[in-house]
């Protein structure tokens, strides 16, 4: 599996979990704790995407854009 589909599968991961937590919110009205999760478990896969972002780049893998204008 390339670094571009682990990127993109984990933004999508991130994207489905704020819909869950959305959902969720609007079922459970206040009474439950799987807003707290589902908003908790994207929280740290946006932390996972962010070190891995930064480890690609650190061995090279990927290349941070150098002129972003």
């Amino acid at each position: 599996m390339t670094a571009k589909v682990l990127v993109i599968l984990i933004l999508l991961g991130i994207l489905f979990m704020l819909g869950s937590a959305l959902r969720f919110m609007v079922t459970d009205q206040g009474k439950g704790t799987r807003v707290v999760r589902a908003l908790t478990i994207r929280v740290a896969a946006s932390i996972a995407l962010i070190g891995l972002l930064y480890g690609l780049a650190a061995m090279g893998i990927i290349e941070p854009n150098r002129t972003p204008f």
